[in-house]
Order: structure tokens, then sequence, then C-alpha cells
């Protein structure tokens, strides 16, 4: 029978540490017998089995033939000061592949499952060692791509979002007690110190819908936001790409057509994690090639989560460009080349910008 995350009675074992080559690694284990079943295939099976918690031990793993697999320094962990609440141990060996399976390959011999993604901080949920906000917050920080989005996370594993639902749900309760008395004494009967507070609920309400609002912004911060460049052939799309990454990744040229296909890259934009797409230049072309660029474009900018419409400042709007904007008007309006003497005016609801010196490139940013 396959195990799963209920079966929280097994010795469970991982490694904890991004796979790859590096100086250390570490190798994870838990689970009730998880210390005395690791004594087993360690060089100093007392040393371990006596250790308090909390301290490190100097040993060697060993394999099913006894010889010994790698030197490492066990810390044990006892329950229940431990993440998951059970017994534990963090296996520190050397970071190359081939000592990392050896170690587990020994681990699993010894009778060690291994553990299915998420298995630990499913343990510590399961013990009450963390609520479900901060073990989300577990994989979110593990997986932040910026500051922001660290610091987002670290605030709800540090318990910020459950003190909140707290405060929120111990107001309702006290509402819903101060309810229920007035119903049991009735009307005529009530004790006058039992009050229905209606600024507790309009408390709790502003809280449960300031909570709300906040899911855009953790989303965004969490998964990133796709941003797609769009605009006619030789805009400077591909200049403003350049820009924004401040670096050459985008080959810009004078021919129209030069982008026939979409590129794409990650920025930090202020702490969100932006997939950057720099698309087809939008203009009927026989080009079989071109066209599937402009059609995959149009694809692009209805599934990104904000566009950026390009227009060439010295060439001004065209009727291409004024159907574009009327179709999509939550993007944002790039007048791009002001630097240009030949450039006209920017029109009011655009931002002027310059791919060549960078003028504009906060206000864009911070749109």
């Amino acid at each position: 029978m396959a195990k799963g995350y209920l079966d929280i009675e097994d010795d469970i074992a991982a490694l904890a540490t991004p796979p790859g080559t590096g100086a250390l690694a570490v190798v994870r284990v838990a689970g009730p017998g998880s210390i005395d079943r690791l004594a087993g295939v360690f060089s100093r099976p007392e040393a371990l089995r006596s250790s308090p918690g909390h301290a490190a031990v100097y040993g060697a793993v060993t394999g099913p033939d006894g010889r010994a697999v790698d030197e490492v320094v066990a810390l044990a962990f006892r329950s229940p000061a431990s993440y998951t609440g059970q017994d534990g141990v963090d296996v520190m060996c050397h970071g190359g592949q081939a000592a990392v399976e050896g170690v587990l390959a020994a681990l699993k011999a010894a009778g060690f499952r291994g553990a299915l993604p998420g298995e630990f901080t499913f343990r510590a949920f399961y013990n009450g060692k963390l609520d479900l906000a901060r073990a989300e917050a577990v994989g979110e920080l593990v997986s932040a791509r910026t500051a922001a989005a660290r610091s987002d996370a670290f605030s709800r594993l540090s318990g910020g979002l459950s003190r909140e639902l707290a405060s929120i749900r111990e107001r309702l309760l006290r509402v819903a007690a101060a309810f229920a008395l007035r119903l049991d004494y009735g009307e005529d009967e009530s004790p006058e110190d039992i009050v229905v507070e209606l600024p507790a609920i309009r408390a709790a309400r502003e809280g449960c819908l300031r909570l709300a609002g906040s899911y855009a912004v953790g989303r965004a911060l969490r998964d990133g936001a796709t941003v797609a460049l769009a605009g006619r052939t030789n805009a400077g799309k591909s200049s403003l790409f350049n820009r924004l990454l401040k670096e050459e990744r985008a080959i810009v040229s004078s021919a129209h057509g030069t982008t026939r296909d979409y590129l794409e890259a990650e920025l930090d934009l202020g702490g969100l994690p932006v997939r950057l797409v720099d698309t087809a230049g939008v203009r009927q072309s026989a080009d079989p090639v071109e066209a599937e660029g402009v059609r995959r474009t149009m694809l692009l900018a209805e599934a990104a989560d904000l566009v950026v419409y390009v227009v060439d400042a010295t060439r001004g709007l065209s009727r291409e460009d004024e159907d574009f904007v009327a179709a999509n008007p939550g993007a944002l309006r790039a007048w791009n080349k002001v630097d240009d003497p030949a450039a006209a005016p920017v029109p009011e609801s655009w931002i002027g910008v310059s791919a060549a010196t960078g003028a504009g490139e906060a206000e864009l940013a911070a749109a």
C-alpha cells in the first residue's frame, strides 16, 4: 500500500538542501523512532541515542556492509522541541551528489521511508507546531524570488497573519456570546451588562476586508506578474526591454520585423517578481513567420497581467495604435524616444520614456 501524509508514525528522510554540488548538504529525518533508527547506521550509536537534543554529534553514516559512507555531523532534536514536533535529526554530510545518494541509500536500507513533498511541514501542522497560515508561508519563503516576497512570507511565518485572524476571531466570539446570552435571557430579562458591540462587528468586518484586499498583492509577490511589451514594429520595444533588464538581451535593429517571436526574462521590479516579455511588432505582414509572431503577441497581451504599449514618439499615433489602446484600456502607454528632437509632445495619459537614455524609466516602473 502506498504511504501517505497521514502515516505519521513512519520514520521519514529527505534531502533538505537543494540538489547539486556544494560544500555541505543536509539530510533531514523525522519520526518517533528516527533517532534510534539512525543510530543503527551511525558509527557512534550511543552518543547519538544519549544526545539531549540541540547538540551536534560527530560520526559517520555506515552502509549495509558496515563501511563508512561519509563523515557527518548529526544534530538531534527531541520531541516536542523540534520542527515537526517529533524526534528528528539533521544529518550534515558533504554536498557532492555521490555522498548525498550514499547517505540516503544507507537510511533507506535502515528502514527510513522517503518523505513526500512538504511532509515535514505537514507533520509540523498536524502536531500543532504551525497553523495553516504559517505552514503555507514556509513554502512561499523557500520560493521567494525578491526581498519584498521574502519579507511578506516571513511576516506570515512569524505569525503576523495568524495574529490578525486571531484578533478578528476573538471579536466575533465576544459578539456571538453576547447574542447567545440575549437569546437565553429574553428581551425583558436581559442583564444590563450584556451589550452587543456593533463597533466590534465593524472592526471585524474591516479586518476581513483588509485581509481579502491584500490577497492580490500577496499572490503577485508569490507568483509574480507577466508584463508584455507591445506596439508597432520599430516602436522601441526591444530597446526598452534591454533598458529595463539592464542588459542586451533583445536584438535591436532599424529593420521592421526584427523581433519575430517573443523573448522573456525575469526581473525584480520594485520587489515584484516580473516576467517581462518582448513581443513581435504589430503590423500586417505577408511573411508567415512574422504573421505568426504577431498572432502570438495578441495572445500574450490577452494573457498578461499588464501590457505596456509602446509608441514611437517621432511617428505619432496610428490607427493601429488607437485600436489597440481602445481594446486594452488597462494598458500602460509608453511614449518612447522623447529624447529625439523630432518627438511629438507626450499626450495626456501617456508616459514619456526614452529607451536610449533611460528617461521616464522610474515613472514607468512606478506606474
